[in-house]
């Protein structure tokens, strides 16, 4: 993959914004170094975990400002942005055939990030492949909009972290549901528990790279989540409607419905599309 980058000055900037990991943003972020320098070493020191985060929105997205936002106030976690310098929402695991370049960025609230010219799985794997990095997770998302059933194969948010896990690197891909106004704080909160959930496993290098977890979380105009559901991926029904979360239905066996009725719902996704 390394040998169709430009991996050049732009590549500097590219490990730059890597190492200036997100630990808080402003003054708290490491120095950056300056054009042509080499950044530090990427690896983490003892026990903390090293986030990649990423989407399909683009680095400005509020989606992912809120993940980060709420990612870096866990104990022992180092945050790394590489996202896309512009919305590229719908294209999948799309790769670019020619150079990618890249820039410093930073997220909305402020937080360092590289900006990727490019599709959501070239920010993937620019950062392990050309910048070296060596995340133990990589997070997708927060996605403007959820990503289910039929039309996951064409999300960027999904084919971000099916590129990770090609890497050999665990993934998770976010999505906030369509309503009024999206909550990205009810998926972040959902993001932080499942991390603390299985960061034993991820920090032993457990878990599994064969498939990817979709997690995709109701924006409620009227009532409350009504949880978080295991389900399978629907073939049919509208993966696009609302969330009605007064709904009062059980029995749920695929992510539409599921969805639909007012819950979170967390779906292993093959690597490969269509499998």
């Amino acid at each position: 993959m390394g040998s169709r980058r430009n991996v050049g000055l732009a590549a500097a900037a590219v490990a730059a914004s890597l190492v200036a990991t997100a630990c808080g943003g402003g003054d708290d972020a490491a120095e950056v170094p300056q054009s042509g320098e080499r950044g530090a070493p990427t690896t983490v020191e003892g026990d903390a975990l090293h986030i990649l985060v990423t989407n399909d929105d683009g680095v400005d997205a509020e989606g992912i400002d809120v993940l980060v936002s709420a990612l870096v106030e866990l104990d022992d976690v180092d945050v790394t942005v590489v996202a896309p310098a512009e919305d590229q929402s719908g294209t999948g695991g799309r790769t670019s055939e020619g150079p990618v370049t890249t820039e410093i960025a930073s997220t909305a609230g402020g937080y360092d990030a590289t900006a990727v010219d490019g599709f959501p799985s070239d920010a993937v794997e620019l950062a392990v492949d050309d910048a070296g990095l060596e995340p133990d997770l990589v997070i997708s998302g927060i996605n403007e909009g959820q990503n289910l059933g039929p039309i996951v194969d064409i999300s960027g948010t999904v084919g971000a972290a099916r590129a990770a896990a090609r890497q050999g690197v665990p993934a998770l891909a976010v999505s906030q549901g369509r309503a009024e106004s999206f909550d990205y704080e009810v998926a972040a909160e959902l993001v932080v528990a499942w991390v603390e959930q299985h960061r034993d496993a991820i920090a032993a290098g457990d878990m599994p790279t064969d498939s990817i977890v979709n997690l995709n979380v109701p924006s409620c105009d009227g009532g409350e989540l009504r949880g978080s559901l295991e389900v399978g991926l629907a073939t049919e029904g509208d993966p696009v409607g609302t969330s009605d979360c007064t709904a009062t239905g059980d029995g749920y066996t695929d992510d539409v419905t599921a969805f639909t009725d007012g819950y979170a719902t967390v779906t292993d996704l093959p690597v490969e599309p269509g499998t």
